[in-house]
C-alpha cells in the first residue's frame, strides 16, 4: 500500500501551524508514484491558496494554481498554504526561493526529485534556459542534495520504498501561534508616518528579511498618513503583484472589506484621501500630485529610476527584502547609499527582524538561506591593502564558507545578484574564476567565462542575424550588432563579475584580478578578453584603466540595471587585437550619428567619456578650421556649425577640455545628442537659445587657445 498515513500528516500541519513552522518535503524516487502519492495526500490537507510547478495534466489537486518553474518571483507579497514543486520540470533557483518566502506558518513545500543520490548527475530541464546542458556534473544540485540530506527537520518520502515515513513531533509551548504585530512592526509604522507627515526631502530607507511585515507596515502607514491629512499616497514596485499584501492590509487598517480578488484595487480614505497604485514607468511618465510615493521591493528596480523617484516627489520610502530572491537588499543599499548620501544627506534607515508570518523557531527559512547562500556576506576587510596574493579559485569545490564568503562580495557588488547567479557561476563548465586576498582575508573574486569559437559558417550566420545560439553573449552580441563575423569565431574571456571589498576600493586590486584574467587568456591562446555591463562612467574608467575599450552600446536599455548595455573589449592575440581595433573604428565612424538617433537620453558625462576615448577617423580640415572660428568669434549660427562641433569632439583631447569648461553638460546634450533649446532649458542646462550659444563659443574659443595644433 503506497498511501499515506492521513491522519498523521493532518495532525503533523495542526502542529506546525500552532508552532508557527513550515517544512520542506521532499518526495523522491519515481515520478509517477510520486504523483499518486500526493493525489491521496493533498485532498485532505489545508492548502488552499497553492500552487503546482508541473504539467496541467499532471496536477496532484486540482485547487492548486498551476505557473511554469521560471513564474515563483511573481508570486513575491503573497501569502500561499502549500507549494507543490514538480522538480522533474526543472528548478530556476530564484523562483524556488521565492516560492518558499510565500508560505505562511504550517504551510509545507513539497519537492518532487529524483533520490538525493542522483542530484549531481540529474539532468534538470531548465539548465537548458542558461546554457547548462550537458555538462559533465552539477556542483550547485549535488550541494543542495548534501545540504538536504544533512538537515534533520527535511521530511523525506520515497512512496515506492516508504510511503508512510516516521512523521517529526512538533514541539509547541504555550499558546498557539499567531501572526500579529511585533513590536518592530508597530515601531515601523509610526516611523513610516513620521517621515509621510514631516520635512521634505528626508527619506526613509527600509529593509528587512521576508515574512518580516514590512509591507503589512507600509499598508497600514498608507492609510494612517490619509487618516492625518495627506491626500494622496502612490505605492510603485517592479511587480502589481507584490503590493497585495500592501493593499490587503491598507483595507483592513480603512476598515474596508479585502480579499485576494481585489488586488491593488484604489482604498479611499474619507472625502479626499486616496491610496493608489502605479507602475514605475506610469509613475514616472505621469509626475502623479503625491504627497509622499513609497517603493516597495526597491531592490528590484535599477538605481538610476530609483534616483529619478527619489528627486521627483517631496516624500518617498523606499523598502526593500534585505535577503531577496530578486536581488539583493544589501546589495541595493550599498550601491544606492551614495546616491541618498548625496541627493538627500538627511535620509534615514528603518529595519525589521522579528518574523511575523512564521515563528523565529521556523527551519524553513534558515535551510533556504543556506541552500541559496541567501545571507552570504563577505568577510570584514581592515582596508590594509598589503601581503596580495591572487590565485586561481573554483567555486564548484569550495567549502561552504569558503563559497558564503565568495558569493558575499558578488552581492554586495551587483544589488541584482541572486540564486540563479551561484548556480551559473558552480556549474558553468566554461567558467575560470580567482580570488584575491590581502594578508588571507577575501577581499577580492573575478568569475569569466570563455565564449565563441564558432565554426567560420556558423559565425556568418551569426552575424547575418539567421542565427541565435544559446550562451555566448559577447561573441554573439558583437558579430550580431557591429557586423564582425569573426567576432563569433574568434575565442574570448567575458568577464560576468568582478568584486572587491568596499574597504579597499580604489587601490588597483581589481585591476590585478582583471591582469590575472588576461594572462590566462593568453595563456590559453584565446584572442581577446572582454565584458558586457549596465554603461556608467565610474564603470567605463575602471575597465580603461585594466586595458579594456568600447566597442559597442547597445539600443535599448537593460531591465535590470536601467543602462545601456556596453561591451568593452582588449586583444590578447594578434587578431583580438585586429577585431579590437576593427569594431572601435567602425564605432567611431557611425558614432556621431547614432549617438542623436539611439542615444539622445544617455547621462551627458557618459556620452563625453565614450566620445573622447574612441579613435579619431575624421581631422578637421582647413574649412572646418574656419567655420570653428567663425563660430567662436560670433558671426556663424550653432545650427550651421553643429556638424564641425561634433566633429571637433572626436579629435583627440578635446573633450577633456570641454569636461573642464563647466559646461559639458549642455555640450553634450546640444552638439551630440541633438536636444532642443527648450529641452536644455528644462534641464537647466542653458537659460534660452542666446545664452546657451554664448556659452558654447566660449568652449569653443578656449578649445582653439589651447590647441592650435587642430
Amino acid at each position: 500500500m503506497n498511501k499515506p498515513d492521513l491522519l498523521q500528516w493532518q495532525k503533523l500541519q495542526a502542529d506546525l501551524r500552532a508552532a508557527g513552522h513550515r517544512r520542506l518535503v521532499v518526495v523522491e524516487g519515481d515520478r509517477d508514484a510520486s504523483l499518486a502519492w500526493l493525489g491521496s495526500l493533498l485532498p485532505v490537507l489545508p492548502v488552499t491558496p497553492g500552487v503546482w510547478t508541473g504539467s496541467v495534466e499532471d496536477q496532484p489537486e486540482p485547487s492548486l494554481t498551476s505557473i511554469k518553474p521560471v513564474e515563483g518571483r511573481r508570486w513575491l507579497g503573497r501569502e500561499l498554504a502549500c507549494v507543490v514543486w514538480d522538480g522533474w520540470q526543472g528548478n530556476p533557483p530564484d523562483s524556488f526561493a521565492a516560492l518558499s518566502g510565500t508560505l505562511s506558518a504550517g504551510g509545507l513545500f513539497f519537492w518532487l526529485m529524483p533520490p538525493l543520490a542522483d542530484w549531481g548527475g540529474f539532468e534538470d530541464p531548465d539548465y537548458w534556459r542558461t546554457g547548462l546542458d550537458g555538462a559533465a556534473g552539477h556542483p550547485f544540485a549535488a550541494r543542495l542534495a548534501r545540504i538536504v540530506a544533512s538537515d534533520s527537520d527535511v521530511i523525506r518520502v520515497n512512496p515506492s520504498v516508504n510511503p508512510q515515513p516516521d512523521l517529526p513531533e512538533i514541539p509547541v509551548a504555550g499558546e498557539a501561534f499567531e501572526v500579529g504585530a511585533t513590536a518592530d512592526q508597530r515601531a515601523l509604522v509610526e516611523d513610516l508616518v513620521r517621515t509621510g507627515l514631516g520635512r521634505r526631502r528626508r527619506p526613509l530607507v527600509v529593509t528587512a528579511d521576508r515574512g518580516r511585515g514590512k509591507s503589512a507596515a507600509l499598508g497600514m502607514a498608507a492609510v494612517r498618513l490619509l487618516q492625518e491629512g495627506r491626500q494622496r499616497v502612490v505605492v510603485t514596485a517592479p511587480e502589481q503583484g507584490a503590493v497585495k499584501t500592501l493593499f490587503h492590509h491598507a483595507r483592513l487598517a480603512a476598515g474596508q472589506v479585502s480579499g485576494p480578488e481585489m488586488g491593488t484595487d484604489n482604498v479611499a480614505v474619507g472625502d479626499q484621501g486616496r491610496l493608489q497604485y502605479l507602475p514605475l514607468e506610469r509613475l514616472l511618465a505621469e509626475q502623479p500630485d503625491a504627497e509622499v510615493v513609497m517603493v516597495d521591493e526597491a531592490a528590484g528596480i535599477p538605481s538610476d529610476l530609483l534616483k529619478q523617484v527619489l528627486l521627483g516627489w517631496p516624500r518617498v520610502i523606499f523598502s526593500t527584502t534585505v535577503h531577496g530572491y530578486e536581488g539583493s537588499g544589501r546589495g541595493f543599499a550599498i550601491r544606492f547609499r551614495s546616491v541618498l548620501d548625496t541627493e538627500t544627506p538627511h535620509w534615514r534607515g528603518a529595519s525589521l527582524t522579528a518574523p511575523i508570518r512564521w515563528s523565529a523557531s521556523d527551519p524553513l527559512e534558515p535551510l533556504t538561506r543556506q541552500m541559496f547562500l541567501l545571507d552570504a556576506e563577505a568577510p570584514a576587510a581592515e582596508g590594509d591593502s598589503s601581503g596580495v596574493v591572487v590565485e586561481r579559485w573554483s567555486p564548484a569545490i569550495a567549502g561552504d564558507q569558503e563559497l558564503k564568503e565568495a558569493f558575499g562580495l558578488l552581492v554586495d557588488a551587483h544589488y541584482r545578484t541572486s540564486p540563479g547567479d551561484l548556480r551559473q557561476w558552480m556549474d558553468d563548465p566554461a567558467a575560470v574564476s580567482w580570488r584575491l586576498t590581502c594578508n588571507g582575508v577575501l577581499v577580492g573574486v573575478l568569475w569569466a567565462t570563455a565564449e565563441g569559437g564558432l565554426e567560420s559558417e556558423l559565425a556568418e550566420q551569426v552575424m547575418m542575424g539567421k542565427r541565435r545560439l544559446r550562451g555566448h553573449l559577447l561573441p554573439q552580441s558583437l558579430a550580431t550588432h557591429s557586423g564582425f563575423a569573426e567576432a563569433a569565431s574568434q575565442r574570448l574571456l567575458r568577464v560576468v563579475r568582478v568584486a572587491v571589498s568596499a574597504e579597499v576600493r580604489h587601490r588597483g586590486l581589481g585591476q590585478k584580478l582583471v591582469a590575472a584574467a588576461r594572462d590566462h587568456a593568453r595563456r590559453q591562446g584565446l584572442d581577446a578578453i572582454g565584458t558586457s555591463f549596465g554603461g556608467n562612467a565610474g564603470l567605463v574608467s575602471f575597465w580603461q584603466q585594466c586595458g579594456l575599450e568600447p566597442v559597442r552600446l547597445g539600443l535599448k536599455r537593460e531591465a535590470s540595471s536601467g543602462e545601456y548595455p556596453l561591451q568593452m573589449l582588449s586583444g590578447v592575440s594578434s587578431n583580438g587585437t585586429a577585431l579590437a581595433r576593427h569594431l572601435r573604428i567602425r564605432l567611431a565612424e557611425h558614432w556621431l550619428i547614432l549617438l542623436p538617433r539611439n542615444w539622445s537620453d544617455l547621462e551627458p558625462g557618459l556620452a563625453l567619456q565614450l566620445t573622447g576615448g574612441l579613435p579619431p577617423v575624421a581631422p578637421l580640415n582647413e574649412d572646418d578650421r574656419r567655420d570653428l572660428r567663425s563660430f567662436a568669434e560670433g558671426h556663424r549660427g550653432f545650427d550651421l556649425a553643429v556638424p564641425v562641433l561634433a566633429k571637433l569632439s572626436m579629435q583627440p583631447e578635446v573633450i577633456g577640455l570641454v569636461l573642464a569648461s563647466g559646461s559639458q553638460s549642455l555640450w553634450a546634450r546640444a552638439v551630440l545628442q541633438g536636444w532642443s533649446w527648450q529641452g536644455l532649458q528644462v534641464t537647466k542646462d542653458c537659460l534660452g537659445r542666446e545664452q546657451g550659444e554664448n556659452a558654447l563659443r566660449k568652449v569653443v574659443h578656449n578649445i582653439l587657445q589651447n590647441r592650435p595644433d587642430l
